[in-house]
């Protein structure tokens, strides 16, 4: 298959720029667009056919529901019951990186959904992705812009990478503002939240909102590999590179030796935060992904940093451990499924939790 891209200024476009990309999806095909979270593939959410084809380019199976863009909140009521708490959500945080699981009705086929009862239903905030689907005339379903499993694309160069010639079009929108899935919520029938994957949307937000919100064990990754995914996102081994990662905490200080011993043996990348970096040699086997208090710069740069990694001459990976609470809940969840649950302890240290990275 040939894949077209298609360049769009998402400050400076107008419907004829996205024309062939909303025929393509209209028309039963594939496109990968962007949003303000990741770059998405997409396909008619309506269309059984489209849902088969982006489980088979990515290579995902096929109970991991798919999440369905819309380009307005209340198109929500065509695809999904709603309820008031849907409404406040996205009053509050739509259109933006939230995705509400909901009741779903019949014009989404199961095949959609994972043969699940209920529908993610999510408004993204990116100016090309909502024109997009207003121009498809359909709710698009789309996953994340990668092979199932691999670190999600924040550039259309990563989706290309690992798309070109499995999908009809791709988008280049610029690199992604968020750079981390959307959150993902389920309403409960007592009206309150379960956090089921964390984002930029954090539980105090939501609190701001409903005033109950749960925390999932699959929001703080605690499932075990046999586990069936509950909603996108929360396989037990996620996100990873092809280089084997592993989380090391432990005090600073003696992180940093034992990065710079892993180093001087060679055949290893580090994933660190700026703090970090500055105490190592200077190297392309360092990636900087920020400051140490700073978890939004780390998040928007922790997929592009993994795929960096894995373009190094390198045999092994080793990254800070984030906290596991607050804002940093979102990378910690990420990192712990791309390194399959792997964590060990800096030499000589004592795990510190009060003091983040």
């Amino acid at each position: 298959m040939n894949t077209r891209t298609v360049k769009v200024d998402p400050g400076r476009f107008d419907a004829a720029d996205l024309s062939y990309p909303a025929e393509v999806i209209r028309s039963g095909g594939l496109c990968v667009f962007p949003t303000e979270t990741v770059y998405g593939i997409g396909g008619d959410a309506t269309s059984s056919a489209s849902a088969a084809r982006i489980y088979a380019a990515k290579g995902r199976p096929s109970d991991n529901p798919l999440i369905v863009h819309i380009a307005f909140p209340g198109e929500a009521e065509n695809f999904a019951v709603t309820v008031p708490l849907y409404y406040r959500l996205a009053e509050r945080f739509m259109p933006g990186p939230l995705t509400v699981i909901l009741e779903k009705r019949g014009v989404i086929p199961p095949e959609v959904t994972g043969g699940l009862g209920t529908v993610a239903v999510r408004c993204p905030s990116h100016p090309v992705a909502r024109a997009l689907i207003s121009l498809a005339g359909v709710p698009v379903a789309a996953p994340s812009a990668n092979i199932s499993g691999r670190p999600s694309a924040t550039s259309a160069g990563y989706a290309l990478a690992d798309f070109d010639g499995r999908v009809e079009c791709v988008i280049d929108g610029g690199p992604c503002e968020v750079g981390l899935e959307s959150t993902i919520v389920r309403i409960e029938p007592d009206g309150s939240l379960l956090l089921l994957r964390p984002g930029a949307v954090t539980r105090d937000d939501l609190l701001q909102v409903c005033g109950r919100v749960e925390v999932s064990g699959a929001a703080m990754g605690s499932e075990t590999p046999g586990d069936r995914p509950v909603c996108p996102g929360t396989a037990y081994r996620h996100y990873a590179p092809l280089r084997p990662l592993a989380l090391v905490g432990g005090g600073r200080r003696e992180r940093a030796a034992f990065f710079r011993a892993r180093l001087a043996e060679g055949g290893t990348a580090v994933i660190c935060c700026s703090e970090q970096a500055r105490q190592l040699p200077s190297s392309a086997c360092v990636i900087d992904i920020g400051r140490r208090d700073d978890p939004s710069a780390q998040g928007r740069r922790i997929f592009a940093a993994l795929r960096e990694a894995d373009a190094l001459p390198v045999s092994r990976i080793y990254a800070d451990l984030p906290p596991s609470g607050g804002p940093y809940l979102a990378l910690y969840n990420r990192l712990i499924r791309a390194a399959a649950h792997t964590v060990i302890t800096a030499p000589g240290a004592r795990e510190d939790p009060a003091s983040p990275q």
